[in-house]
């Protein structure tokens, strides 16, 4: 009896839950080819197709955009001038194998090329425009957002529960970033848990596009709630941050690692024994950050680059001033990204992962200054960045009040033995 009236309460507990936004339970088939029909349409790209002969095909090995132009009957004058004048535009150098892209030509008997439209990705392209005066510009096609829901618990990765909801793997790092300075990602834990409210992005409302921005989230990490909204605090500026169900500020000036996703290799450790000076104990003043060769090394924090050079043992690094009491290090870089003097934003790429230097694997060490000590940035405590200024929260708190509720009534997947227990509860009640 007992059994029966809990599973009345749950019952009744999921349909007060029930919100006014539909929840697509199964995944979206997905399309990620930008694709031009064999008839086609009208208009596309801004142009009338019916208009010209229309040749669609991607750019293969060993195609540059002259030889394409040539082959087309475009004259040496007009290819000249676009690789010179639009350069900022459309950097001829920069095509890849793979990308699509249309040839638009007239429908004389020359069929020479009129237009070349290159697609940059599923949305955004770029059009060379050979008729008369030659020009090049960028646009975008028009994309409708639809608003999802997922949810996951944590069994062996973070990446793991994405892909087992069905959903696009490229917000497992969206969701890093969101908790990138409250959440030690490289020490989720087995039954954390998360679930997100985001936009997929669709093409002619039928080609998958990309999934948008996180809108807000819910993660549970070692039994302790965190929630994300995404708030637009600064509207001259367009900044959005995300903040939780206080307001606070989940932002902090440094981002707990330089590398997405990667593993701490070794600690900071004053007493550590090295190989390279004959397995003496020379102090390790910095953390590293094992990950294979070229992946980006991200600024933890803006700041000033002070030094962007190679020496000795550190191999290629950059160094950067944050304020007058914070400075990181970033050493055994394959190559540096930023040049001394440069200012760099928190999350810019400033270099990638190598092997410089004295090292035995790919990784960055990195070390952590403050008031001219190095010190271990895993136990120093960050300074938060700046609360959501007093008079925009009660606009905050209407906005994301009823987003919450949504989030607290979303349900996590139920695995095989939850299922299991149900039946029996099920079983038990009708006896």
């Amino acid at each position: 009896m007992n059994k029966y009236w809990g599973l009345l309460f749950v019952i009744l507990v999921s349909i007060s839950c029930k919100h006014d936004k539909p929840v697509l339970k199964e995944p979206v088939v997905k399309q990620m080819a930008s694709i031009v029909p064999d008839k086609p349409v009208l208009k596309q790209f801004g142009f009338n197709l019916d208009e010209f002969t229309v040749q669609l095909d991607t750019v293969k090995n060993g195609d540059s955009f002259g030889e394409l132009m040539l082959q087309n009957k475009v004259d040496y004058p007009k290819i000249a001038k676009i690789t010179q004048e639009f350069k900022d535009t459309f950097d001829v150098r920069r095509i890849r194998v793979g990308k699509p892209y249309l040839i638009l030509k007239s429908k004389d008997t020359t069929e020479a090329a009129q237009v070349f439209i290159y697609e940059n990705d599923p949305i955004n392209y770029t059009v060379v425009d050979l008729r008369d005066t030659v020009k090049a510009y960028r646009d975008k096609k028009e994309v409708t957002y639809v608003e999802r829901e997922a949810s996951g618990v944590i069994e062996t990765s973070l990446s793991q529960a994405i892909l087992d909801q069905g959903i696009d793997y490229t917000l497992t790092n969206s969701l890093s970033e969101v908790y990138a300075w409250t959440i030690d990602f490289f020490r989720l834990q087995k039954g954390d848990k998360f679930k997100i409210i985001y936009k997929e992005k669709y093409i002619n409302d039928s080609i998958y596009a990309g999934a948008g921005e996180i809108e807000a989230a819910y993660f549970e990490h070692s039994g302790r709630p965190i929630y994300a909204f995404a708030y637009e605090n600064d509207s001259l500026k367009n900044i959005v941050d995300y903040f939780d169900e206080e307001a606070n500020n989940l932002r902090r000036t440094f981002l707990r690692a330089p590398v997405q996703f990667s593993r701490i290799s070794s600690r900071y450790n004053l007493k550590r024994k090295i190989r390279y000076y004959g397995n003496k104990v020379r102090a390790h003043m910095g953390t590293d950050y094992a990950a294979p060769r070229g992946t980006p090394i991200l600024a933890t924090a803006d700041g000033t680059v002070t030094e962007s050079t190679r020496r000795g043992g550190n191999g290629k690094y950059v160094k950067i001033r944050h304020n007058a009491t914070y400075s990181t290090q970033y050493l055994h870089m394959s190559k540096q990204n930023v040049k001394r003097g440069a200012y760099v934003r928190q999350g810019d790429v400033i270099g990638w992962i190598g092997m410089t230097g004295n090292t035995s694997g790919p990784h960055v060490c990195y070390r952590f200054w403050r008031n001219g000590k190095q010190v271990d940035p895993l136990k120093e405590e960050l300074p938060l960045a700046e609360p959501l200024d007093e008079t925009l929260q009660p606009d905050y708190f209407n906005y994301v009040n009823p987003i919450k509720d949504q989030l607290d009534c979303m349900e996590y997947p139920e695995s095989p033995i939850e299922e299991d227990i149900l039946a029996e509860d099920l079983a038990s009640a009708e006896k």
